[in-house]
């Protein structure tokens, strides 16, 4: 059995399509919150997490909370998972997962965490140039804004309008400028390069590639659909990039993710997000047969396979 915990149902259908495409037993687990009796093992099977950490914008940061400890029951137990205990703490932790990068060797851009509205503008004045706001426990953009001066700022944190992370870490983030509006996602499953997408900044930071997002979550991440994102054909598994990033990715117990880079003007790459419960664009993917979905039911199968 293949069990999937959850916490959004707009998320799930493609995942449950791809298990049914290779006919896998599997239950979806909804997870708000919950309880643990610790003296009784967990049901048998293949685990699959698919928390993400923009769940307290649905009102589920209980669900972040809950499985933070369910995972190490399960791992206790030695039942497999997909996306651990190790991969869940960066997922939640921007600051970790610089820190995990850094420590391959993956250029990042310079940034702060804050603990306290009251240390925000002093930790602003360090950086020499335009910086961007975004949450310690984001996902879709959360929290991301930028800025220029330090008066706008000011004026912005005194008006009481910067939003609070969940945790309450703040991070302050180098600005850097691309010379084309877009990021680049590098989508990796199980140590296998699939693909990678061009996704647009023109309209801002919100760049969850899901279709639940651009269709029915609209108030909380108002991306364009699929004319918003394309395949970057010169991007490919050979790139040197990607063998730093699933090096990193083995080293942290990451089964999936999408990872975000930008690229400055003098073709310097920073990376600055790592995305587990990474979703995939259905336009992107049908246009070139590709299938992340499809990638993530075969890891699990293997993974059941070896039970």
């Amino acid at each position: 059995m293949i069990w999937v915990l959850y916490e959004n149902a707009d998320w799930l259908p493609a995942l449950t399509g791809a298990l049914d495409d290779r006919g896998l037993a599997f239950e979806p687990l909804f997870v708000d919150g919950g309880s643990i009796d610790l003296s009784t093992a967990p049901p048998d099977g293949v685990f699959i997490n698919r928390m993400s950490p923009s769940s307290h914008t649905r009102g589920h940061q209980g669900g972040v909370q809950f499985l933070r400890e369910y995972l190490g029951h399960l791992e206790a137990h030695d039942r497999p998972v997909i996306n651990g205990s190790r991969a869940f703490e960066l997922e939640v932790s921007k600051v970790k997962q610089d820190i995990a990068l850094r420590r391959h060797g993956v250029r990042t851009p310079r940034t702060m965490g804050v603990v306290g509205s009251d240390r925000l503008k002093a930790a602003a004045r360090t950086f020499d140039g335009p910086f961007i706001t975004k949450h310690n426990q984001g996902g879709k953009g959360l929290g991301i804004q930028l800025f220029k001066t330090l008066d706008s700022f000011d004026a912005y944190v005194d008006g009481g309008l910067i939003e609070p992370d969940p945790g309450g870490v703040w991070l302050l983030q180098q600005y850097i400028e691309s010379p084309e509006p877009f990021i680049t996602r590098v989508e990796i499953v199980d140590g296998r390069f699939q693909y990678a997408i061009a996704s647009s900044t023109v309209n801002g930071f919100q760049l969850c590639p899901a279709d639940a997002c651009a269709v029915q979550e609209a108030e909380f991440c108002p991306v364009d659909g699929g004319e918003r994102f394309r395949l970057r054909e010169d991007f490919g598994a050979d790139d040197p990039l990607v063998a730093q990033l699933c090096e990193m990715m083995a080293a942290h117990g990451i089964d999936v993710a999408g990872i975000e880079f930008v690229e400055d003007h003098d073709g310097h790459r920073y990376v600055y997000d790592i995305n587990g419960t990474t979703n995939y664009n259905s336009d992107v993917e049908a246009a070139h047969g590709l299938s992340g979905m499809a990638a993530i039911a075969a890891l699990a199968e293997r993974k059941l396979r070896r039970l």
